[in-house]
């Protein structure tokens, strides 16, 4: 089969996908015109016009007017299941989500109505599709450690439902040093650890998420081949970088999909998965980042291949889930 083919048959499981990201500019006025609420576009091209952003802190302004829309657990269910339907397009068969309910419990929404229109879609998507997901829940990165400890609480109730803890938003000048003491308090409750670092912040950020956060995977990481000493001990210890190669090209991450380092990672032996991000804004969903990546650093088959395959290793499932997913990919 050729590499489009490939590319679409492999089973691939998605590490790092922001479901707020996910809000395409006809579900944002349908919901906004369902909920009556106003926003500043007066069409579904006047949304798209806005998804043409130029950097982190413009698209952050868009993702969070999107999210004012979102009111009932009926509008979570569906911003979800829209991503599944995608999924299921992309042979997307496992995802580990990211929400992030300051976003929506800072507008007076509820913490219960957040997750459980998510965690509904979650079930519809197994039952219907086969698809299986983990939710993992963001603390936002520029807003306080006491408010992150506040989200922690909150969302104890429903630890059953929540695999692990991330952060997120805006990097540069909020380290993951600012809510080490949150990250120890939810991994003595039991949730993994992830966060985004070495995106638009330094490598030394990474370094503070292993050391301080004590993370199980780094989000992002771009940078780490920044610091020699870092690549070595990524690529020892098998941490995995969930990478997203169309929103470093949207954000400037990189300039050019040419010079984007995930081959290279890749080929020194690091960790790398390929994901989407926020890929309603960024360009694409999992499909069209393994397609520009392919087509821009000419990858091999066996390289589309170990891709897949890291993002089984790389995720929070059994090692027996694991093993069949990879068997799956080997043997085409």
């Amino acid at each position: 089969m050729n590499q489009l083919e490939l590319i679409r048959a492999l089973p691939k499981a998605e590490l790092h996908v922001h479901i707020e990201g996910t809000f395409e500019p006809e579900l944002m006025f349908a919901i906004a015109q369902r909920n009556q609420i106003e926003i500043p576009y007066k069409s579904v091209e006047e949304v798209k016009q806005a998804y043409n952003f130029h950097n982190l802190q413009s698209f952050l302004d868009i993702y969070y007017a999107g999210a004012n829309v979102l009111v009932h657990e009926q509008d979570f269910y569906d911003l979800a299941w829209a991503y599944f339907e995608k999924c299921h397009e992309d042979h997307v068969m496992h995802t580990e989500m990211f929400f992030d309910p300051q976003t929506h419990t800072d507008r007076g929404i509820a913490f219960e109505t957040v997750i459980n229109g998510l965690q509904r879609a979650c079930n519809d998507a197994k039952a219907k599709y086969g698809i299986s997901s983990h939710l993992i829940m963001c603390f936002l990165r520029h807003l306080s450690e006491e408010a992150a400890f506040e989200t922690l609480a909150q969302a104890m109730p429903f630890k059953e439902q929540i695999i692990g803890v991330g952060l997120d938003s805006s990097e540069v000048g909020h380290p993951p040093s600012k809510f080490e003491r949150v990250f120890a308090q939810a991994r003595e409750a039991g949730f993994l650890v992830v966060a985004h670092a070495g995106e638009e912040g330094p490598a030394e950020y990474v370094w503070e998420a292993l050391d301080l956060l004590k993370v199980n995977r780094i989000d992002h990481g771009v940078r780490s081949e920044e610091d020699s000493v870092l690549m070595q001990r990524l690529i020892a210890e098998k941490m995995p970088l969930t990478v997203c190669p169309l929103s470093n090209l949207k954000l400037c991450v990189v300039d050019d999909m040419a010079q984007h380092n995930i081959r290279r990672l890749l080929q020194q032996g690091v960790h790398v998965t390929v994901n989407s991000d926020d890929p309603s804004y960024f360009g694409g969903y999992m499909n069209d980042n393994f397609v520009a990546i392919t087509e821009a650093l000419a990858l091999t088959n066996e390289e589309l291949k170990t891709l897949a395959q890291n993002s089984f290793e790389a995720s929070f499932i059994s090692d027996a889930e694991k093993q069949k997913w990879i068997a799956e990919i080997q043997a085409l």
